[in-house]
């Protein structure tokens, strides 16, 4: 008896030790509960931006979102005022942040985090060449805020192609030192054409390249990045990323088109 109760005295000790010794206040998710829901969160994310038909309105995202929300047993309140708790408190944050990015690791490639491999696809009409995640956030503290892309097929695309990298921004402010930059550039044997655009506000937003139809492409590459120089914005979140190519002559939807400003 006398070293069963020194055992579960042990035991309280430690319970109560580990409860002082919690960072996180009654309410919010715990740092391991906070890793396991943004995984998930993370992931239906890129499940949304890779399947815009299927999650095209606010209730099909809502209901996906919602169901993240009841594998864990927790309500919507909850995560959100988590997210204001981890916003405050960021060197926690990135402890955990750290270890999500481990956890998609496993997974990474079907998150599309890196770039895959150009299939062929000269010949066929309206097809998604994006190569990486369709989500990205741009923070004042990363090394470089942003993402690049560098699209090789195996056979080259079909002359007189049309890319159209679409996207949709928010988190933007103005009066801002600085703001996203979209980068297309297409290569047609010894030619380079180049689409740029400047994001303002926030938004759903195109960015068009046609290029020439005398020449196949062989090489579309570009990227959207922000100048992380300027301190004063907390983060830019960018999400439904696609790049499309349409074949010579094809119409389709244009929704908001920044064009490159003249010299």
């Amino acid at each position: 008896m006398r070293n069963r109760g020194h055992i579960v005295g042990i035991c309280l000790g430690m319970f109560f030790l580990a409860v002082a010794c919690s960072k996180v206040p009654k309410g919010v998710l715990s740092e391991k509960e906070m890793q396991r829901v943004q995984t998930d969160m993370l992931l239906a994310d890129a499940l949304v931006g890779v399947n815009p038909k299927e999650y095209g309105n606010d209730t099909t995202k809502v209901a996906l979102y919602e169901s993240v929300f009841r594998k864990h047993k927790i309500t919507q309140e909850k995560y959100d005022s988590s997210l204001v708790w981890y916003a405050k408190n960021l060197d926690i944050y990135m402890k955990v942040y750290e270890r999500i990015i481990a956890d998609l690791g496993r997974d990474i490639h079907d998150l599309g985090d890196v770039q895959t491999v150009a299939v062929s696809t000269s010949k066929k009409d309206s097809v998604e060449i994006w190569p990486r995640r369709p989500y990205l956030t741009l923070s004042p503290q990363a090394v470089f805020s942003g993402v690049t892309f560098d699209i090789k097929p195996e056979s080259n695309y079909s002359s007189g192609s049309t890319f159209v990298l679409g996207m949709r921004v928010w988190g933007l402010k103005e009066g801002m030192a600085f703001y996203p930059e979209i980068h297309v550039n297409a290569e047609q044997r010894d030619t380079v054409l180049r689409m740029e655009n400047k994001i303002t506000k926030d938004g759903y937003y195109q960015t068009i390249l046609r290029t020439m139809p005398t020449r196949q492409v062989r090489r579309v590459y570009g990227s959207v990045w922000m100048n992380n120089t300027d301190s004063t914005y907390h983060k830019i979140y960018i999400d439904n990323i696609t790049l499309t190519r349409y074949n010579y002559g094809t119409d389709f939807d244009v929704y908001e088109v920044k064009s490159a400003p003249e010299e």
